[in-house]
């Protein structure tokens, strides 16, 4: 008689050990939007203003993700946004500065004439005109 209630309460107890790791191993189809790094938007690097320095850089566009050691004079802001595990947005923006002073912007964003590599820098005059 204890043999067989023994037998049929080990056979519960391991179906709910089966039920209860299933349950933890599925698969939800619901997943969360990640969003990893600065948001640096168009209007924030319109602000940005060829000699501008650090710290006004730094109050535009807030603590680079990456400052490195190597290249001190170099910041790194990358922005990736993944919508349920997609991958839908991504922007790596690059400042240089030179003597403390913001010289050049590299990256997949538009910013201001004089700071894109490779754009021909706004003469004097045209600079001040409004």
């Amino acid at each position: 008689m204890r043999g067989q209630w023994w037998n049929a309460a080990r056979a519960v107890v391991a179906m709910a050990c089966a039920c209860v790791m299933l349950a933890s191993c599925k698969v939800s189809p619901y997943r969360i939007d990640i969003q990893q790094g600065n948001v640096v938007t168009q209007e924030m690097l319109a602000k940005l203003k060829p000699e501008m320095s650090r710290s006004q850089v730094k109050f535009v566009l807030g603590t680079p993700v990456v400052v490195d050691t190597f290249h001190p004079d170099r910041w790194d802001y990358f922005y990736k946004f993944d919508k349920a595990g997609n991958p839908r947005e991504q922007r790596v923006l690059t400042l240089v500065f030179s003597d403390d002073k913001l010289q050049k912007i590299v990256g997949d964003v538009k910013a201001a004439p004089g700071l894109v590599e490779g754009a021909p820098a706004a003469p004097a005059d045209a600079r001040s005109k409004p």
